[in-house]
């Protein structure tokens, strides 16, 4: 039973039980009319009950498949509701009302009985194995003959039933459900599986796409950082030592030439500074010298140093051999929520937790600062919070964020272990 518990209904399966209501409607508007026009019946309270119990089965039906906020109320009894009123309402109709009405002397119904609930049973029965499984369907039949055998056993006070054929007939019917209740259920679950393994490979395959684009960003900026540190790096170094050595060896006349040859020479020292600076970063090696958890541990710090801020860390060891799309992931989800921090939250604290929580791994950064509010944190605008979002994504992963104007923002991101992308040279 444990499908009974998914919410979620098949595709299409509410447009088909609409439309089997709507046919079943016209059916039998067709049917009492040929009935009771063309062969003269005469209208007895039996035909009115059956029919007024179908209009309220009809009535109910259609405002209840199309009640989206009964669906979302009811969860996972919304479906079994259904088919339970499109199911039972036949068989009270058929079996006690009209079966207990006999046409005229050479013309009754009660043999046909099989024949005219068969059809009604059968579509909610092919609907409940579309939805759940083969024991969800067996429970379907056994409820619908347990219904019928009680109707059997209450008309015998009323009149004469041959309940060793109208039970022959149920059993045979039964087995016929049953028949027709596996076969759809298990199309039903290949469909299924085979929709989850396509979508497991979709996201293989962008978690693969993913990992080659990082790949290729990766080398092409070892390849600039290359090209600079060949070119750029070279000739400030080059110009620091040429203006170093005019320095020591020229000694103008005018203090202003002197100054100028000063400022020059701090100039080209600062830039090359800064330019061996840029080539660090632009390699991006904190990951690949550090690993994830001592380079978070290093953005941490660096950003409470810049903020001024208190530094709280939580961070777990043995997180070595992760997929390099997952590091670089949290690293950069951590680096934006720093910036995020230093910059916008005006807080005195940050803390910083990375670890891993049975089969998930955490990472989570809190501020005691402004915060965001509710309208920023769902806003597209907020270009960080989008691309750290889109960055979780591609990992299968969930960022959440907790924000109040007055306590602060707790940004948090979490991964299924089991679920993680390997990296290309463990695939297979």
């Amino acid at each position: 039973m444990a499908d009974m518990k998914r919410q979620h209904l098949e595709p299409g399966l509410l447009p088909i039980f609409r439309a089997y209501v709507v046919v079943r409607t016209a059916a039998l508007l067709l049917t009492g009319f040929v009935t009771l026009g063309w062969a003269g019946v005469t209208i007895e309270k039996e035909i009115l009950l059956t029919a007024g119990l179908y209009v309220l089965e009809a009535t109910f039906l259609f405002g209840y498949l199309y009640w989206p906020w009964g669906q979302r109320k009811l969860g996972r009894w919304y479906f079994p509701i259904a088919v339970f009123v499109a199911a039972v309402s036949p068989i009270v109709q058929v079996r006690y009302i009209l079966s207990a009405y006999a046409m005229n002397a050479y013309h009754t119904i009660e043999n046909l009985d099989l024949w005219l609930i068969f059809p009604f049973l059968t579509v909610p029965l092919i609907l409940t194995a579309w939805q759940y499984s083969f024991g969800e369907v067996i429970w379907y039949c056994v409820g619908a003959a347990a219904l019928e055998l009680g109707i059997l056993q209450f008309l015998r006070w009323t009149r004469a039933v041959n309940v060793w054929f109208d039970a022959g007939n149920l059993v045979a019917r039964t087995v016929v459900l049953m028949a027709i209740g596996y076969i759809v259920s298990f199309l039903a679950g290949e469909q299924r599986r085979q929709r989850q393994e396509l979508a497991a490979a979709n996201r293989k395959l962008v978690r693969y796409a993913a990992t080659q684009e990082q790949l290729a960003i990766s080398r092409e900026r070892n390849r600039l950082a290359r090209e600079l540190h060949d070119t750029l790096a070279h000739t400030l170094s080059g110009l620091t030592v040429q203006l170093d050595a005019l320095s020591s060896v020229w000694q103008p006349r005018r203090p202003k030439a002197r100054r100028m040859l000063t400022n020059a020479l701090d100039t080209a020292r600062t830039g090359l500074d800064e330019t061996r600076r840029a080539l660090q970063d632009l390699r991006a090696a904190p990951l690949d010298d550090l690993g994830l958890a001592m380079a978070v541990q290093h953005l941490a710090q660096n950003a409470a140093e810049r903020g001024g801020l208190e530094l709280q860390l939580d961070i777990s060891e043995g997180l070595e051999d992760l997929p390099s799309l997952v590091e670089q992931t949290y690293y950069r989800v951590a680096q934006e929520a720093l910036e995020n921090v230093v910059k916008h939250s005006d807080a005195k604290t940050v803390t910083l937790a990375l670890h891993q929580r049975g089969e998930r791994l955490v990472l989570a950064v809190a501020d005691d600062g402004g915060g965001f509010t509710s309208g920023e944190v769902d806003s597209k605008e907020q270009l960080g919070l989008q691309g750290m979002r889109e960055r979780a994504a591609l990992i299968g992963g969930t960022l959440s964020v907790a924000a109040q104007s007055d306590s602060g923002t707790t940004i948090r991101l979490e991964t299924a272990v089991d679920q993680l992308p390997q990296p290309p040279e463990q695939r297979g």
